[in-house]
Parts: structure tokens; sequence; C-alpha cells
């Protein structure tokens, strides 16, 4: 095997609504648009250090739906703030809640079903 350096990662999801996704993320999580394409097909956003991207389905990737068996899991110092911000403009997953694993968090769906958790340590 050979090796490298990975550097860091940035997840590329796919949305069947671009412009919804990119108010969403702006608008109700405060991530800010970093770069797009003039057609708004792809892109990037960034929120403290968290990167992520998105991009309209294509002929290399065409799923009829966002899919993701996972979810993105942002840790947070402010949990509960941000709890009570996001509770009433969100699908919710499951409420606040503190976990034996020693973590405060919950978890939304966001406009394309994709789940984020957000989460602090107890």
């Amino acid at each position: 095997m050979s090796t490298y350096t990975a550097i860091k990662l940035t997840p590329m999801l796919e949305s069947h609504d671009i412009p919804a996704t990119l108010k969403f993320y702006t608008t109700i999580l405060g991530f800010t648009c970093e770069a797009k394409f003039d057609d708004l097909s792809w892109f990037s956003l960034s929120k403290d250090g968290i990167e992520i991207m998105f991009c309209m389905p294509n002929e290399h990737r065409n799923m009829p739906k966002a899919v993701m068996s996972g979810s993105l899991y942002i840790k947070t110092n402010e949990v509960k703030q941000l709890w009570e911000i996001l509770k009433d403009q969100c699908e919710i997953c499951y409420p606040l809640e503190d976990f034996d694993y020693g973590m405060r968090e919950f978890a939304i769906y966001d406009n394309n079903g994709y789940l984020l958790q957000f989460g602090q340590e107890l």
C-alpha cells in the first residue's frame, strides 16, 4: 500500500434543490458560501473551520433523491443554545438529550433529508 498524507475531509453532498440548500445552510445554520458556480450546480460552505460542498446530480452520480447512510456530526460548545435556535425551524430527528457515552446532543434533518447531529461533551 502506498503512503500519502491526507490533509482534510470535506463532504460533497448531492442536492436536488440547490437554492433551498444554500438558503438552509446560510440562513438557518449560519454557514458562509465561500464559492459557487454561476449556474448554482455546485457551491462550497464553511463555518468555524467546517467545510461542506453541495452539487446537483450529474452524469457521475445521479441518485433519484439525496441519500446518505450516516450523518454529519458537528461538535459545538453551545449545544443547548443551538437547540433553542433550531428546534422550531427544522425537522427534528431527536431532541436535546444527555447520553451515557458522555455527550449532550440533538439531531435535525436538512432540507434534503440529510441527518445533522450536534453534540457537546458533558
